[in-house]
């Protein structure tokens, strides 16, 4: 079989690196997608390349930026592509036009903001095309459910990029889990420096909040851990001062917290409570792009995780104290000049993909199957979608919001 052709849809900091008309300031340089799918191809396992946008007199700049900073460190890769819309045009709806340019069988992956997740990815479906979606699929409950629908009903794989859940760290956690007993209690925190907000401005505090950026990051890896349990109530509670003074709009929150009661499937009377942390306020000068850690305990035991600093850090003169993460993307050729991050828990995410695609195509695997393999189905993630939007509900609101599970169909109260 032929190999994958892929649309990249968003042509920003987490595709191509490239923020802003330059290089992008944080642990993404030359980004994770484009990088990840370029070498890919150079493998064999994807076909065609293309990418879309809303302004096409990006490209050529965006063009420039990979062939300096991919091509010419990484033995001539290939970093050709197909580009929507045209360089001289500014279109919001070029998605369209791009996904039509494909056939079905042929797949996406969506990085862009919040807000435009669900219509890419519910017009991708309809025309029988496969969907990688970065985190968080949707902001609703009610939309998660019906991409799940319009899945099935189109036989195509839908795939949530929870990429932590490759961590080799957090994956041999998750293992480990299994074997303490009942879930009773999860604490995490993740943070990102102020920069973030500059890079973000167009939609931070407006059409999205730090907690379904980060913290989803966490909750689904809570998820992941704990199949016999189901979230019940979500209590959330936000900071406000920092984001407002550096520009954003006046409900943008600093740091969100989420409280959620946990209850067992099989005994209510078993419960567990959950508390995340996000924050897109943090210094500008920590050493580190993303604070990330855990704590998991269980009726026989407990796990701590801090993927912060890890063992790894560089002193420059002028940045200071660094900790590194090359277990997410590995940036260093190999001996020959070749691109050698195959073992960042980011590109695997993105094999794991191609791979369950190409299975499904050649009638290897059956949707069913990748639900059960643990992979970040739509499935497999409706839970931490239950508890992103009820956070926001509950800040909007300012109070509790029950979440409602009955015969596989989830509702919020």
């Amino acid at each position: 079989m032929a190999p994958l052709n892929v649309l990249m849809v968003g042509t920003g900091e987490y595709t191509t690196g490239f923020v802003g008309g330059g290089m992008s300031g944080s642990d993404k340089k030359v980004g994770v997608v484009g990088l990840t799918l370029f070498d890919l191809r150079r493998r064999g396992k994807v076909g065609k390349l293309s990418m879309v946008g809303t302004s096409g007199n990006k490209f050529p700049a965006i063009r420039d930026h990979l062939h300096k900073n991919i091509t010419q460190a990484y033995n001539g890769l290939d970093t050709s592509f197909d580009s929507f819309p045209a360089d001289d045009k500014r279109d919001a709806d070029a998605y369209k036009t791009a996904i039509d340019a494909l056939s079905p069988g042929d797949a996406i992956t969506i990085f862009t903001p919040d807000t435009t997740h669900y219509p890419i990815a519910l017009y991708a479906i309809e025309r029988k095309i496969h969907v990688l979606v970065t985190k968080p699929a949707v902001q609703l409950l009610e939309h998660h459910q019906k991409l799940q629908d319009a899945a099935r009903k189109n036989g195509v794989f839908v795939f949530v990029e929870h990429h932590k859940r490759f961590d080799p760290a957090y994956a041999d956690a998750r293992f480990r889990a299994q074997k303490l007993g009942d879930f009773n209690y999860f604490y995490s925190y993740m943070s990102q420096p102020k920069s973030q907000l500059e890079t973000f401005k167009a939609w931070a505090g407006k059409d999205s909040d730090i907690s379904y950026y980060l913290n989803s990051h966490h909750i689904d890896i809570n998820e992941s851990m704990v199949p016999d349990f189901k979230p019940v109530r979500v209590t959330a509670s936000g900071s406000k001062g920092i984001a407002t003074d550096l520009g954003c709009v006046d409900k943008t929150e600093d740091t969100i917290t989420l409280l959620v009661d946990w209850v067992k499937k099989t005994d209510p009377s078993k419960r567990a409570t959950g508390v995340y942390t996000a924050s897109w306020t943090a210094p500008q000068k920590a050493g580190v792009h993303s604070n990330q850690y855990f704590h998991y305990m269980a009726a026989k035991g407990e796990v701590r995780v801090n993927q912060a600093k890890r063992g790894y850090d560089v002193t420059e003169d002028e940045a200071g104290l660094v900790w590194f993460n090359p277990f997410y993307m590995k940036y260093a050729p190999d001996d020959e000049g070749n691109f050698n991050g195959q073992t960042g828990y980011g590109y695997i995410s993105f094999e794991k993909f191609v791979d369950a695609v190409t299975a499904l195509k050649e009638g290897r695997v059956t949707l069913d199957d990748l639900d059960k393999r643990g992979l970040p189905t739509l499935k497999n993630t409706i839970a931490t979608g239950a508890i992103l939007e009820a956070g926001r509900r509950s800040l909007d609101e300012q109070r509790p919001i029950d979440i409602v599970e009955e015969n596989d169909v989830w509702s919020l109260k």
